[in-house]
């Protein structure tokens, strides 16, 4: 009787730990940016920009990108795969590339800049991590005066005037 309990926990404990493990390898949502942004000076290069990028991913057009433009999009997992069609320039004929990046597990949000991946660019040139801006908290200085709600004083001695 006591056997069977623990060979009953123990199965258990593996269900849960092989449920975790996959929902780590496969479960992990990341957030991504696609930039059509020209890099400048990259080892003495310049990448620029196309007129026209049209993203898609999972057969549904994410972003829409003209110059100096960024998309989004979701995706669960790490191989990210997406249909880019590219217009180089203004009255070219566009043409379609079939992109698969590996993920990087632990980035949350990841911004792709299409010129520099698509010309071949080691990963430092077309990869970072999106780091959202911070709001500063205003400080003593910005916060409004006491008083009544608009921040105003009672500096003129109104109140006393008034009988108040």
């Amino acid at each position: 009787m006591r056997g069977k309990m623990l060979l009953i926990r123990l199965a258990a404990l593996a269900v849960c730990v092989a449920v975790a493990a996959t929902m780590m390898v496969i479960g992990r949502g990341h957030t991504l940016y696609f930039d059509n942004k020209t890099i400048e000076d990259y080892q003495g290069q310049e990448y620029r920009a196309f007129e026209r990028v049209v993203v898609t991913v999972k057969g549904e057009q994410v972003a829409k990108l003209g110059k100096r433009e960024r998309g989004m999009a979701t995706w669960i997992g790490q191989s990210f795969k997406m249909t880019l069609e590219i217009t180089e320039n203004k009255g070219d004929d566009p043409r379609i590339e079939e992109i698969s990046i590996q993920l990087p597990y632990g980035v949350d949000g990841i911004v792709i800049n299409l010129p520099a991946y698509l010309a071949g660019l080691p990963e430092d040139a077309w990869f970072s991590e999106f780091v959202p801006m911070v709001e500063e908290e205003p400080g003593e200085e910005d916060l409004p005066g006491e008083g009544d709600e608009f921040g105003l004083e009672d500096d003129m001695g109104l109140e006393s005037d008034l009988g108040i």
